[in-house]
């Protein structure tokens, strides 16, 4: 492992946090108002999990959020990215807000900074209404409209206290995988109905930064992709074209045109659909961003795929590579190369990894404890590439590991944990695993690395 010194170069008000998202810890799937969303129907349609697993119950994150915040403050953290689900504050997509909704936030909001703990909210985590998607969903227009509204009802009760606002996570995710790979909610194949959701998704976004600001000024709004460095799998000039086109298809695509440059040329070519564009759509889905969220898991190793789905580009396994129990390659360097390609190509002035982890099969002991070593090493190696590109200049201001708990992993079910606490789903007992305490260990170092520069 390396050096816990090589923290030093993190700046001294780093943010220390862990991330979750509403449904996949939440759990309260029926109570107090909250209707279906896309995530409840997919993970109740027979095939579509792991165990045909669905998340009903999950982490029961919604009586148990208490207790989820002292397990914070024993890592020693002093963040938290959370989600808001829309069913539970808008159970009609749009309309009426559900008071009892908003007052579950409300509370775990003041939970939150009474244990000194900075909370960081996500306003759409991929739980769209059902009843929105009945009407057409994400490629509607309307949904992004609706998106707006949402997101002004949870500022208007929350922007007192909260500052750290992200529109979206990952939506290519809900575009791509959810709409054009149909691994996820709602399920569909189809790339003119992706292409649109996609376009619609980032209007959304532009939509809320206005709505959030308007009802909360002074609000820091960012919005959050998921992205990956991107190599061809040999240099002949088709494995070549095919990197060009993952990576339009998995990073420019998003980045671009929140940054005032359009939708990437290439890639419409690519895709050869039509995008639903309006007079002032551009400008909106540009707004200023005050920062940017970077998920980041892994490396794309690509090869051209000419008879495969869009971008026709094809990720390999390179043999002899670390790879996590999601048969994910372990790559740490890839997190700095993306860090300081934000900064250096798009100008960013404000970066937090908002998501980063890994998933193993754990082990609970016989003395009750877990022992994740692999988990450990790769949340300090992600580490050490924070502080190399934040020495190399890069803003970056946080770091939330992936995830505060094992949860529902979507398409995975609860097989694949991610967690720094391990959740047994029977009996709802969390316990801290070692790459837990390894990372409460990490923020003690930088905490004592700082100190140590000052004196």
């Amino acid at each position: 492992m390396t050096e816990f010194t090589d923290l030093a170069a993190l700046p001294h008000d780093f943010a220390w946090g862990t991330a979750t998202s509403a449904y996949q810890i939440e759990g309260a799937a029926a109570e107090d108002g909250r209707s279906p969303s896309i995530w409840d129907t997919f993970s109740h349609t027979p095939g579509k999990i792991d165990h045909d697993d669905n998340g009903d119950v999950a982490c029961d994150h919604y009586h148990r959020w208490r207790e989820d915040i002292a397990l914070m403050q024993q890592l020693g953290t002093n963040a938290y990215r959370l989600s808001v689900a829309w069913p539970r504050v808008v159970p009609g997509g749009d309309g009426p807000v559900n008071t009892r909704g908003l007052d579950f936030y409300d509370q775990l909001v003041d939970g939150l900074l009474e244990a000194g703990i900075t909370p960081s909210v996500t306003v759409y985590h991929w739980d769209l209404p059902q009843v929105l998607q009945d009407r057409g969903g994400w490629p509607k227009r309307d949904t992004a409209h609706h998106l707006a509204a949402y997101a002004s009802a949870v500022a208007e009760r929350l922007g007192d206290r909260v500052s750290h606002w992200a529109t979206l996570n990952e939506p290519l995710c809900s575009a791509w995988i959810g709409h054009l790979e149909g691994r996820m909610a709602p399920g569909l194949t189809d790339l003119t109905a992706a292409v649109r959701a996609s376009y619609h998704l980032l209007l959304g976004h532009g939509l809320a930064a206005q709505a959030i600001r308007a009802a909360a000024p002074g609000a820091q709004i960012g919005i959050v992709n998921n992205l990956s460095t991107v190599a061809p799998a040999s240099d002949s000039e088709a494995d070549l074209a095919a990197a060009r086109r993952m990576d339009g298809h998995t990073n420019r695509w998003w980045l671009d045109p929140v940054h005032g440059r359009g939708f990437p040329a290439d890639m419409l070519d690519v895709y050869g659909v039509e995008l639903p564009e309006r007079p002032g759509d551009m400008e909106t889905i540009a707004a200023p961003l005050d920062w940017l969220g970077l998920n980041y898991y892994f490396p794309a190793v690509v090869t051209d795929d000419p008879t495969g789905p869009a971008p026709f580009a094809r990720q390999i396994a390179r043999p002899g590579v670390r790879r996590t129990g999601m048969d994910w390659e372990v790559d740490a360097n890839g997190l700095e190369a993306l860090l300081l390609r934000l900064t250096d190509e798009y100008g960013a002035r404000r970066i937090y990894v908002t998501e980063n982890g890994s998933a193993y099969p754990d082990t609970v002991r016989a003395d009750g404890t877990v022992d994740d070593p692999e988990r450990a090493r790769y949340l300090e190696e992600h580490l050490a590439a924070c502080a190399r590109a934040a020495g190399k200049g890069a803003p970056l201001a946080g770091y939330f590991a992936w995830s505060l708990l094992d949860n529902f992993e979507w398409a995975y079910g609860y097989d694949k944990r991610f967690g720094l606490v391990h959740v047994d789903y029977a009996t709802q007992r969390r316990t801290v695993k070692g790459s837990g305490h390894h990372y409460a260990g990490l923020i003690r170092a930088h905490a004592a690395a700082r100190s140590g520069r000052a004196a």
